[in-house]
């Protein structure tokens, strides 16, 4: 029946519509048996320091026995991870993983009541932290039912000298470490030390035990953790390698750019294990908001592909040295967490010679449901095909499928789609049929790909018309004088609600005036934004996704 829909029409040459389900027991047996398999290449690289897969091997197994037999955490206990992308983050992650432990993967900027809500939620029984984050951690309340702590500095896994000298100047020179007192933790080297002299027991795992609580990222309410299963990183791990297969040859040496952080879903799922699985080394960036540092560290590399968001792909773009990167060995760059506007996509073509393609999917997906192909037949503005095995349909309020070109709820069914939130009440989660809510509205058109209109609870409603933030977005952004722009809908008497964007200037020398304008010879007069706002800067996640939701509450403060 799947092979009938209309994308598959679309696939690119040897990629299969559909794949094996669950090709191992667990991501233990898939861990282990990538490391025997490229034993000798380079996993992961950071800071000009290279682990191989033999090295993450044996480290890995160093770190799980020490969970394991000193700390005596058992099968299913929960592990908040809560650094930015070090050499730590894998050996941690998929060291708590061969322990049998759930990972929870944490923003290292929350603040003390987010990082609250999510260890008492998950009831995280240990933690392993950056110390540039740890005096948080000491005001969280319920810190003393968390039975472990784990503190890495950065320089940790950089050896010798190189890693002293980091840890001191980040420490004592840059003062980027606040004073902390945590008298119960341990540090990571002395957790690896440990855990060397320590032999682990092999923990039994299925397909269907909880690997991940990712959870989501409470822009538009209290966050929720996706409960993603060993079977659901696999099934992931196939759909995607079946999808890059074009462009990764596991018999040469691929270079991934990670620049998204591990403990994002997309980076995690995408970067971390179908990476790691197809013997790609990983360059770990460790701070991608220092724009003239990662260009200085792309330049050190010629790397195949690269993934991202809008803003991420657009810093780039504005700075003058990105165009000396070699670009000879790219493939193209993947956006996902946000749309990739169209003159970011066409910009990124005119420097790289390599196309710019968005993808899109959820926390609660492990993530991607769609994909642009890479081969030259992706199309602007939409989010691509759905993966193999996987079937995406537009929905109707009332769970009713509607037909091709009808606008409506993107929903999805596949073996990557979470069974539901950890502890939480699913009904209303899932439409008869297993098909996921998405609360993102679309459609697919013609040809089979999908185009996302916008989020459901950011459609503004204009004199009874409904306005999508994207499309408004994707005008402005084109203007040559704009960086980065956000729409939003305020109240307004007359039309109910009115268009007002925040937009950070290119030009300094953009009018309010001249926008206007602009927008009047691009847009339908009522999209037409009525209020405009220039800022320095955009509020952004952890990850450069642009938050309305934030900007929205700002207007609320004003209107009180």
């Amino acid at each position: 029946m799947m092979k009938d829909f209309p994308w598959y029409k679309k696939y690119p040459e040897g990629v299969a519509t559909e794949i094996e389900l669950y090709e191992y027991d667990s991501l233990v047996e898939l861990f282990g048996i990538c490391c025997k398999k490229f034993p000798d290449r380079v996993a992961f690289e950071n800071m000009g320091v290279c682990l191989t897969y033999r090295e993450v091997d044996a480290l890995t197994e160093n770190f799980a026995a020490y969970l394991q037999q000193d700390l005596g955490l058992k099968k299913g206990e929960r592990i908040a991870i809560q650094m930015p992308n070090l050499l730590q983050f894998p050996i941690a992650f998929f060291g708590a993983l061969r322990a049998g432990l759930i990972v929870v993967n944490t923003n290292p900027l929350y603040t003390a009541p987010e990082m609250d809500h999510q260890f008492k939620d998950a009831d995280i029984s240990a933690i392993v932290i950056v110390a540039n984050f740890a005096h948080n951690l000491e005001k969280v309340p319920c810190l003393d039912s968390i039975k472990h702590i784990i503190i890495t500095e950065l320089g940790d896994m950089l050896g010798g000298l190189k890693g002293m000298l980091v840890n001191f100047v980040v420490k004592r020179i840059k003062k980027m470490v606040p004073q902390y007192h945590l008298p119960r933790a341990v540090s990571f080297k002395d957790a690896l030390k440990k855990g060397a002299s320590l032999k682990l027991s092999a923990v039994a795992l299925s397909v269907d035990d909880i690997a991940v609580l990712q959870y989501t990222g409470g822009t538009t309410g209290i966050s929720k953790g996706a409960q993603l299963s060993h079977g659901n990183i696999i099934a992931h791990n196939s759909m995607i390698t079946q999808w890059f297969k074009p462009y990764i040859n596991t018999s040469r040496d691929n270079i991934m750019i990670t620049a998204l952080p591990l403990y994002h879903i997309f980076a995690l799922t995408v970067n971390g294990m179908l990476m790691f699985s197809t013997g790609v080394k990983n360059v770990l960036i460790t701070n991608a908001r220092d724009m003239p540092g990662f260009v200085k560290e792309l330049k050190k590399h010629k790397f195949t592909i690269i993934t991202g968001v809008n803003t991420l792909f657009n810093g780039l773009l504005n700075n003058p040295d990105f165009k000396n990167v070699d670009f000879s060995a790219l493939h193209g760059g993947i956006g996902g967490g946000m749309a990739v506007q169209d003159i970011v996509a066409k910009k990124w073509k005119e420097v790289t010679g390599t196309s710019l393609v968005e993808g899109y999917g959820l926390s609660e997906t492990s993530p991607v449901l769609c994909c642009n192909p890479l081969d030259g037949t992706h199309k602007l503005g939409t989010i691509g095909l759905p993966m193999p095995s996987t079937e995406v349909a537009i929905f109707d309020d009332d769970g009713n499928q509607l037909s091709q070109g009808e606008v409506g709820e993107i929903c999805a069914r596949g073996p990557q789609v979470m069974s539901g939130y950890w502890k939480k009440d699913n009904n209303g989660v899932f439409f008869p049929g297993k098909w996921f809510r998405t609360g993102d509205i679309g459609f697919m058109d013609e040809e089979g790909f999908f185009k996302i209109v916008d989020r459901k609870k950011d459609m503004i409603k204009v004199s009874g018309f409904n306005v999508f933030p994207n499309e408004i977005e994707n005008v402005v952004a084109a203007y040559p004088k704009v960086l980065e722009v956000a729409a939003i809908g305020v109240p307004d008497a007359k039309s109910g609600e009115v268009i007002k964007i925040f937009v950070v200037k290119k030009d300094q020398g953009l009018t309010e005036e001249e926008l206007k304008n602009y927008c009047y010879d691009n847009l339908t007069k009522y999209k037409v934004p009525k209020h405009i706002e220039f800022r320095k800067e955009l509020p952004k996640s952890n990850v450069g996704k642009i938050l309305r939701r934030a900007l929205k509450d700002e207007e609320a403060v004003r209107a009180v």
